[in-house]
């Protein structure tokens, strides 16, 4: 499955708001104080957004071999890195 930068940047804030706002009802009903609350929640919010981009990057990279031109290109790979790839798994 392909899906281009937007699609994976709306998704990425999807999921951070989504965690974000469970984390937000879970620390309303804890005994802390408001600012407490208001940081935790955009901690987790922050790093939601970040874990679930470098499992993207991740994807990626695993997958670049496979990308299709269009993509390869998006994602700034050069057909020489491609190449490169191929020959390694022929040399196997």
């Amino acid at each position: 499955m392909y899906i281009s930068k937007r699609n994976a940047f709306i998704r990425n804030c999807a999921v951070s708001g989504v965690n974000g706002t469970i984390t937000l009802v879970i620390l309303l009903i804890a005994p802390l104080g408001l600012l407490a609350v208001i940081v935790n929640t955009a901690l987790i919010t922050l790093s939601t957004f970040i874990v679930v981009s470098l499992g993207d990057r991740v994807v990626i990279w695993l997958w670049r071999d496979r990308l299709p031109d269009s993509m390869r290109e998006t994602y700034r790979f050069t057909h020489r890195e491609a190449n490169r790839s191929i020959e390694r798994r022929r040399d196997e």
